[in-house]
């Protein structure tokens, strides 16, 4: 068996850059809310979590977090397109702006199935925010409304995303060759 072999993709420096330009937009596109109505950024466990923590840090007006998860890749790299929710939002977002944060993009499916449960709470906006997308892997129709990257169809690890638990820790995302 070969070991990984990981081929860079992204800097931390590049992926600082986006995600403070992100947070600039999300922050403008939400001034004409009244500022003390807080911003809900609901993270897709595990992979978003890096991603929320500095999104939350670079939008200027309260930010709230809360978390689901779903899952369609279990230990392999591609998805299975057979997505379950295994964690549920446990906040009220009823009438609240709220921001789906996803690491990556790619099939649509889970991204969708997270949507479609968020909207089931009623906020009064629902967003989605993609640090990467890769839209050569689309099946269901998904729109990003906050997107950092656009990336090939390679599988990508570090910045919160991994294969097989590993790799989450990485600052960098790179290309994973098995």
């Amino acid at each position: 068996m070969s070991s990984p072999r990981l081929k860079l993709l992204l800097t931390h420096d590049q992926i600082s850059a986006r995600v403070t330009e992100l947070g600039q937009t999300i922050g403008e596109d939400f001034l004409t809310n009244s500022s003390a109505e807080p911003l809900w950024l609901i993270a897709a466990l595990k992979g978003a979590v890096f991603f929320q923590a500095d999104l939350a840090r670079a939008i200027d007006r309260d930010v709230r977090l809360g978390f689901v998860r779903a899952s369609s890749y279990g230990s392999g790299t591609t998805s299975s397109g057979d997505v379950r929710v295994t964690v549920e939002l446990e906040d009220n977002i009823a009438g609240a702006h709220v921001i789906l944060v996803e690491d990556i993009v790619d099939t649509g499916h889970s991204a969708r199935a997270l949507l479609d449960r968020l909207a089931a709470a009623n906020p009064r906006t629902l967003r989605l925010a993609a640090l990467l997308d890769k839209p050569s892997r689309r099946e269901l129709p998904i729109t990003i409304d906050y997107r950092g990257f656009e990336i090939p169809d390679q599988f990508v690890v570090g910045y919160g995303l991994d294969h097989d638990e590993s790799y989450r820790n990485l600052r960098d995302i790179s290309v994973l060759s098995l």
